[in-house]
């Protein structure tokens, strides 16, 4: 612990870098999950009062469900398209550019939400979300790879953790400021939607002073002498020589280091197990039921006979406590294996999932019982905090190297996004279908990814990515000889 501390202390510079970009692009990304739900009333009522403007009469019940639907749908679907836009952003300026320009989208966002019932149009909501979803499926994917490459070995863990972090801050905040004491209120419900572009005119300011990552400018660029200043204006003064030949290892290794495309690494033999690997930690962070577990705890707190008017209180409790998870994440993730925790919690997940199939199907057997299916539910966001709900980014993070990490962050970006939709669709009917017994697909889906990540996911901690590049060739190249291996995966 002393020398993770001392290492944070060697390399102050780096915190408000960390917390510059935290604020522009992580917190934004959970404040808008959670503020949609805060705001649905005031946006409805918005809705119908504009159509008796314009049209003199109410809106539709039908049309107001499918004005809401996409209004709440809709940051989903930027969200994608600014993904798939983060592979070409940061082929083409860079990415401390392209988090200046994301910047300007959310400012711009912000501008649509926050003007749109001065001006009296509920479709400048609708943009404003849109913009943000772009905004935020290019800000996180870039926030992420930027840590990445400016992190410092013994701090990549640390660094990466970080991400997760802000974004749960800002599930938290966004419950926070929905409260009717706060800014849920008739009055000030625009501002509560727009409050991020606060942040994101930080982050613009702040991030014209900082430098492309090392790695960028000594691999891409070919810039030793901006590669050192680029240290030294992150990390503090310092010899970094050692930091600065484990980056010219990586660019030894390969034949060339511009940014491979989406395709090119799904047809690229060294990186099949990774994107196997990848792809499972990805699906199986939505598919686990986090998502699930919050739509399903309102009814769980209800039957516990707990009071209706406590219940945003409540959950937020269950924000705190995902919040809490997080930040210990973060400090042992320098101290166990990735893999170690990533597991674990996989396990401590799925056994909360199955005893909270069996107290909802004996809720009415005893008082106590739903008093017990609260309890599991708070210790599984707690378990999915510590576990994937933060690893998860930064494993991905670092199975990558610099010339396949932005079309990796594409692929993850997409699969993250569109599962976020499909789950938030298809979850009443699963719910209405399989009943108390819904968790069960949930826990099925956690114990076969961790049964497959078992065998096939290495201990990332400490490595470098040439190390796990060669510990993944061991199943890339299963049958080949080791220097045919070697030689196959310097195409990268």
């Amino acid at each position: 612990m002393g020398g993770f501390f001392s290492e944070l202390v060697h390399h102050w510079k780096l915190l408000p870098l960390i917390t510059v970009l935290g604020l522009g692009s992580g917190l934004p990304f959970g404040y808008h999950v959670s503020v949609i739900s805060s705001s649905s009333v005031f946006v409805r009522s918005f809705i119908n009062q504009t159509w008796i403007g314009r049209y003199g009469s109410p809106v539709p019940t039908e049309t107001l469900t499918l004005l809401w639907s996409t209004t709440a749908s809709v940051l989903s679907l930027g969200g994608l398209l600014g993904s798939l836009l983060s592979g070409y952003m940061t082929r083409r300026f860079g990415k401390r550019r392209s988090h200046v320009i994301s910047s300007l989208m959310g400012i711009t966002a912000s501008l649509c939400l926050g003007f749109s019932k001065m001006v009296g149009s509920h479709e400048m909501i609708v943009v404003g979300r849109l913009l943000y979803g772009i905004a935020i499926g290019l800000g996180i994917n870039i926030y992420v790879q930027y840590l990445g490459e400016t992190a410092p070995r013994n701090l990549r863990g640390f660094t990466n953790t970080t991400a997760p972090l802000f974004v749960t801050t800002g599930k938290l905040f966004g419950q926070v400021v929905g409260l009717s004491e706060v800014l849920g209120t008739e009055e000030l419900w625009p501002l509560m939607m727009s409050m991020c572009g606060f942040t994101d005119l930080l982050q613009l300011i702040v991030m014209r002073f900082y430098p492309e990552t090392p790695a960028h400018l000594l691999l891409v660029k070919r810039d030793q002498e901006r590669c050192k200043r680029a240290m030294h204006r992150i990390w503090g003064h310092g010899d970094y020589q050692l930091e600065l030949d484990h980056i010219l290892a990586e660019g030894e290794m390969r034949k060339n280091t511009k940014n491979m495309t989406v395709l090119e690494v799904i047809k690229e033999p060294s990186m099949r197990w990774q994107l196997y690997a990848i792809v499972t930690i990805t699906i199986t962070l939505q598919l686990s039921g986090i998502t699930a577990i919050f739509f399903y705890a309102r009814s769980v707190f209800l039957s516990a006979g707990l009071p209706k008017e406590k219940i945003p209180y409540i959950s937020l409790g269950m924000g705190s406590f995902e919040l809490l998870a997080v930040m210990l994440c973060s400090i042992l993730i320098e101290h166990c294996g990735r893999k170690t925790i990533l597991l674990g919690s996989y396990g401590l997940m799925a056994t909360m999932l199955a005893l909270l199939t069996v107290t909802l199907s004996f809720q009415d057997w005893a008082y106590w019982m739903p008093y017990c299916s609260v309890l599991f539910i708070f210790l599984f966001i707690f378990f999915f905090g510590v576990g994937p709900g933060t690893l998860t980014l930064a494993i991905v993070n670092e199975m990558s190297n610099l010339s396949t990490r932005a079309a990796v962050f594409v692929i993850i970006g997409c699969l993250n996004w569109t599962n976020f939709y499909l789950i938030g669709m298809a979850f009443p009917y699963i719910q209405a279908a399989l009943g108390d017994f819904c968790f069960l697909i949930f826990f099925f889906v956690i114990v076969a990814s961790g049964t497959f990540l078992f065998f096939v996911l290495p201990e990332t901690k400490g490595k470098t990515s040439q190390q796990i590049t060669l510990e993944f060739n061991r199943l890339n190249f299963r049958g080949q000889k080791p220097q045919k291996s070697i030689e196959l995966s310097t195409c990268l």
